[in-house]
């Protein structure tokens, strides 16, 4: 069997250069992409995406949606990172942990919609305890998050990195009409029958998101206390390589959170931090926006469809 054609549909933004520099030594593929010239020209997009086995987009919006309506070829699969369809049922969602039979659904799969980097520590958190029942699924969820400013998009990086104090202020809480677009898909997918109230920010530094979800434990049915929601955490997890979940005695020892600690990697570490005296609990999530939540993440379900692909 030929080694399978990768065309990157956007290349030259924040995930689709990441992408690309992870994949431009592999040799278990060939990775196409289009020159500078013809990035957007339509004809010639719908050729390439045409033409390959597995596109991966890594556009806006609508451009995602355009390229999506350019396949003619049935045998194109596609992963899109962008917002476009993560709240669509016939897309799978990219999250390879977080179910059962997740990563075999991505591995089959003919559309893949990667998941958003601040939803990824969200969903990673509250999906399991509410399908555990741990966490009534109408609970007044709070997250606050706060990411690199490479969060931002290339236009963000390139203002930071440039000193433009005008362009961009150094840190910031954003979203404050409480209408951020990934409000839906942490609600869809962690299984919330309310919307949470989502409240992101971006620091003065690179990349790297910490996420912290408060919850009351006097809210939670009884019985319920730090060590439970730890617990159901852990097994959720304990198959799963790229997510470490903290042991308790680490969390309790630990007086704050860095959100550059797993820059560069793929990974996602998770914890609990409770105080059964003031009955609270802090949930907490660490990792790269650029990795786990963005080309991490896509090169991740990459090689689920690859190998599946090796196999059929």
């Amino acid at each position: 069997m030929s080694s399978p054609t990768v065309f990157i549909d956007g290349d030259q933004g924040t995930t689709g250069l990441q992408i690309h520099d992870r994949l431009r030594h592999r040799t278990d593929m060939r990775l196409s992409t289009l020159p500078a010239a013809e990035r957007k020209n339509p004809q010639r997009r719908a050729e390439a995406i045409n033409a390959c086995d597995i596109a991966i987009l890594c556009l806006p919006d609508a451009a995602a949606r355009e390229s999506v309506g350019f396949i003619r070829n049935p045998g194109v699969r596609v992963i899109d990172a962008s917002s476009a369809h993560r709240t669509q049922l016939e897309w799978v969602y990219g999250f390879p942990e977080m179910s059962g039979g997740q990563a075999q659904r991505i591995a089959q799969a003919r559309r893949v919609t990667n998941p958003g980097c601040y939803p990824t520590g969200a969903i990673a958190l509250l999906r399991p305890l509410a399908q555990a029942g741990l966490l009534p699924r109408d609970y007044p969820v709070s997250i606050h998050a706060i990411s690199g400013y490479s969060g931002g998009g290339r236009a963000a990086i390139e203002a930071h990195e440039a000193g433009d104090a005008a362009g961009v202020a150094p840190s910031q809480v954003y979203g404050l009409a409480l209408e951020h677009k990934h409000t839906p898909e942490i609600q869809w997918h962690a299984g919330l029958a309310q919307r949470p109230l989502f409240v992101p920010a971006y620091g003065a530094y690179r990349q790297g998101i910490v996420l912290t979800v408060p919850i009351e434990l006097r809210l939670l049915p009884t019985g319920v206390d730090g060590v439970r929601l730890h617990a159901c955490l852990a097994e959720h997890y304990s198959d799963a390589p790229h997510v470490q979940v903290m042991s308790l005695a680490q969390t309790q020892a630990m007086t704050h959170l860095d959100p550059q600690a797993l820059n560069g990697t793929n990974d996602l570490r998770l914890g609990v931090f409770a105080n059964a005296d003031r009955g609270q609990v802090l949930l907490s999530a660490v990792f790269d926006n650029l990795g786990k939540g963005a080309s991490g993440a896509a090169v991740q379900n990459l090689d689920l469809m690859l190998a599946a692909h090796a196999t059929g």
